[in-house]
């Protein structure tokens, strides 16, 4: 099938004044044409650009990009923090799953799709690779999509063919694609951290891993275990190990048996090759990956998230210090909610006792202004590197309790001063 190619200045010109245009994101960001997009800064205004997680170096601090153009984020990754919390950007608070919705009912109409595809194949489809997320609705949604296509793109099974004739316009790109390594992060209380939800896991069990060090920190824990499978919104290179020796089977999971299930990936070019042309791993739409009462059907599914904060009634923040908008709502209230409602499932919050500057993540009152992800009435483990503990059935008082105990040593006197004042009592 012929193709033709247009340049990234030409491709771009699909665009018009107060479009709305969704851009493809994680390690699938197409760089190339975020660039010429914002290179057109001076001839077109009021554009709208709604993306996830992006990955990379997008050059936007300039008056006349951030004049004309404005970034309605729905998750905050960290190329893009400031120009979120700028006034030319904003954040939309919605459960990953939800995301397709905001685009398929009206909600956030898009006019035009920038997405990176893998090169077509025989038949002219192409894979969105390694991240299907919400962005397999967007190509079917938007009135225009334009495509980077780059042989360095793992062509993906599950959700992500797309055909060339969808496309308006594609332009050919081989840059490599953003790589981050999660274990290079991995420190000593992670690992410990990494122990104790290892311990909470049993054969078996079904698991969706978040983003990070703590996740990485916990599969390199699960070397012994029997019977994994796994279905979660995201996963890194710590899964490809656990499938290499056998301790990833997916033999016991009720969705997709034997498969692997994920809506997108993050890492090395490692697992960028471990993902092409396997039949192995599905890659979904979000909204039946992190669906609750998809979850559920997994039995022991362990959700294993983190967050920024946790007070002492265990209100979890995990998208934002204070007011400042640091990430996302992502994922995380999907899966800790699906997996609670699942046979012998366990929804876990893990968490470092301490910021690097020796601050306590454990704290008597979030910060004003914070944002409450997990609440209170969802949260069951919390795991820090001094142990684990279950909020579920207990009590304000009981809950304060058991977190003082798995905070950092040096901050469980303020923190028993902070139970004494509201509780009355001597810790």
């Amino acid at each position: 099938m012929a193709v033709v190619y247009s340049s990234p200045a030409e491709a771009v010109q699909h665009i018009k004044s107060n479009d709305r245009v969704f851009i493809h994101g994680s390690a699938a960001t197409p760089l190339t044409l975020v660039q010429a997009l914002l290179a057109r800064g001076g001839e077109i205004t009021d554009v709208e650009l709604v993306a996830i997680s992006t990955f990379g170096h997008i050059d936007w601090d300039h008056p006349h990009i951030r004049k004309n153009f404005y970034l309605n984020s729905l998750f905050v990754s960290g190329n893009v923090r400031e120009w979120v919390n700028s006034e030319s950007g904003d954040y939309v608070p919605v459960f990953l799953s939800e995301i397709p919705n905001l685009f398929r009912n009206g909600y956030l109409p898009l006019d035009v799709a920038l997405v990176q595809v893998s090169p077509p194949d025989i038949h002219g489809y192409c894979s969105l690779g390694t991240s299907i997320d919400a962005a397999r609705c967007a190509v079917q949604v938007a009135a225009k999509v334009i495509a980077q296509v780059n042989p360095n793109m793992p062509r993906t099974h599950g959700d992500g063919q797309v055909h060339v004739s969808r496309f308006a316009s594609m332009i050919w790109d081989e840059s490599s694609l953003p790589e981050v390594n999660y274990a290079e992060k991995v420190d000593a209380a992670s690992l410990r951290i990494g122990e104790h939800v290892a311990g909470l896991i049993e054969d078996g069990s079904t698991l969706q891993t978040g983003i990070g060090a703590i996740p990485d920190a916990v599969l390199a824990q699960l070397g012994n275990h029997k019977g994994l499978g796994i279905h979660t919104e995201m996963f890194s290179d710590g899964i490809v190990p656990l499938v290499e020796k056998g301790v990833i089977t997916n033999e016991h999971k009720k969705v997709h048996p034997g498969k692997i299930v994920t809506s997108f990936i993050a890492g090395t070019r490692k697992v960028y090759d471990f993902v092409h042309d396997n039949p192995a791993v599905a890659f979904m739409d979000v909204s039946f990956v992190n669906d609750t009462s998809v979850i559920r059907r997994n039995p022991k599914a362990v959700a294993i998230n983190s967050a920024i904060e946790v007070d002492l009634t265990g209100q979890v923040c995990a998208d934002s210090i204070g007011i400042y908008q640091y990430s996302g709502i992502g994922g995380q209230m999907d899966f800790m909610r699906g997996a609670s409602l699942s046979e012998g499932g366990k929804p876990v919050i893990a968490l470092p006792s301490v910021t690097s500057k020796g601050i306590s993540r454990i704290v008597p009152l979030l910060k004003p202004g914070a944002g409450v992800v997990t609440t209170r009435g969802h949260v069951h483990y919390i795991v820090t590197e001094y142990g684990v503990v279950n909020l579920y059935g207990k009590n304000m008082e009981q809950r304060a309790r058991l977190l003082i105990n798995i905070a950092h040593p040096d901050q469980r006197d303020m923190l028993e001063r902070a139970y004494f004042e509201r509780f009355r009592k001597i810790f």
